[in-house]
């Protein structure tokens, strides 16, 4: 019986320390990044193509895992069609053509990889580098906030019909199919007319189409770009993005849980790159004030910049906020980790700090770690009022100076890194890290 008591004690004991260890960041009892992600994607080699997609699908097609595929030029998949893709299939796109994959207005990609047989759409160059290719577009009939009910992408794409690349509608339930266990790898071409593509863009995407367990990585633009609709991400990755990692806008209502990005200060844009990018508009003057404006709610994230010397590179200009708030938005965060950044948060200059803002931008049980600031207004030296407002015990945010390896499970192994928080490894403290803390 003392054995049975003192068995039961230990179990207990490790299981407090599992839940204390999700508490805070992506949570899983395993490392939910094992098996299916790829974080030296260039070394990888994926085989000779055997098949070719090029120019229009419109009717049912699968592709097996069989073949290879090349992805030539602008590949649209319309006429209410479904593209079906088998798990362990592998797409390289063609760095000539800057091939994308566009699913229009009411069709659908059904791309759903396993664990240990994901679906990978990569660049077919020997030497791949980051936008060696277009990206993915998922054009759903969900509503946006501009003008009218539909927009189409200016992005160069070149459709047979203006149709082809419209999106947008009234249908909150919009099914654009599934991307399960999928990797898009160096997507996200640039062109001197259109700037950068993304590498998954969801534009009017209901929230009956299901995007969980993808991985972005080496993207030279956006990794995931939301242009309205209702989605829910889980479960998502972004890894060594040039440009933003999760960028949301045109009143997209959507959920982000339990994912990860990864930046790295010596591959991001010195024009501006984040982790994350909340807006309701471009201009404002497009913008249809009656109807909703972008609301984002982000729950056991884990925003984390990488660096060899995060001090030197913050002091030599390789490092800046993880999340931009806009004017006009709603966006909330709770339980996440926001590691080594410049500072972490900056809100727009044109957000007026009044309650009525504030209150629809919320900042809960998060852990700002590494930080050189926290919550700043942009162009505003001044930021006591911010920092007292998100500082106080009701937001229940936490603040510290720990290194990445103390901080998460595996930070530095390349194969499997295990980006969770460390058992423990959360100092308990109210107070912001300012920068006479820094030495």
């Amino acid at each position: 019986m003392k054995n049975f008591f003192t068995t039961a004690l230990i179990f207990l004991l490790v299981l407090t320390n599992c839940f204390a260890q999700q508490e805070k960041g992506i949570i899983g009892y395993d490392n939910w990044l094992d098996s299916w992600t790829e974080f030296k994607p260039s070394h990888t080699d994926y085989g000779e193509p055997t098949q070719i997609l090029s120019g229009k699908i419109s009717k049912d097609t699968k592709l097996l895992k069989r073949d290879v595929y090349l992805l030539l030029g602008d590949v649209f998949v319309t006429d209410s069609a479904t593209l079906t893709i088998e798990p362990g299939t592998r797409i390289l796109a063609d760095y000539d053509t800057k091939a994308s994959l566009i699913i229009t207005k009411g069709s659908k990609l059904l791309a759903k990889g396993t664990q240990t047989d994901p679906i990978v759409f990569t660049s077919n160059r020997d030497t791949k580098k980051a936008g060696d290719w277009g990206g993915i577009f998922l054009l759903g009939d969900a509503p946006i906030n501009t003008y009218g009910q539909v927009a189409s992408l200016n992005y160069g794409l070149k459709p047979s019909s203006t149709e082809h690349i419209a999106y947008g509608g009234n249908n909150t339930e919009s099914d654009s199919g599934i991307l399960k266990y999928v990797r898009i790898e160096f997507a996200g071409k640039r062109t001197k007319k259109f700037g950068y593509f993304n590498a998954l863009t969801l534009a009017g995407v209901g929230n009956q189409t299901v995007i969980e367990n993808v991985m972005v990585s080496y993207g030279a633009g956006n990794s995931y770009n939301i242009l309205g609709g209702s989605v829910i991400l889980e479960k998502l990755v972004s890894y060594r993005s040039k440009i933003n990692d999760y960028e949301f806008n045109f009143g997209t209502q959507c959920q982000l849980i339990n994912s990860l990005a990864i930046r790295s200060p010596y591959v991001s844009s010195a024009n501006g790159s984040r982790c994350m990018v909340v807006k309701s508009y471009d201009n404002k003057e497009e913008s249809d004030t009656s109807k909703r404006e972008t609301f984002v709610n982000a729950e056991n994230l884990t925003l984390v910049n990488v660096s060899d010397d995060i001090k030197t590179d913050m002091s030599m200009g390789l490092v800046q906020e993880a999340i931009f708030v806009g004017p006009d938005v709603s966006f909330a965060i709770n339980k996440s980790v926001v590691s080594g950044f410049y500072p972490a948060v900056i809100l727009d200059d044109k957000i007026k700090l009044n309650n009525e803002n504030l209150e629809k931008i919320q900042f809960t049980k998060t852990y700002f770690n590494n930080c050189k600031g926290n919550i700043y207004k942009k162009g505003y030296t001044n930021n006591d009022d911010l920092e007292s407002w998100y500082g106080s015990r009701a937001f229940n945010n936490l603040y510290a100076k720990g290194s990445d390896k103390e901080t998460f499970i595996a930070v530095n192994d390349t194969k499997n890194p295990d980006f969770r928080l460390q058992v423990n490894k959360i100092i308990a403290s109210n107070d912001f890290i300012t920068d006479d803390d820094e030495d």
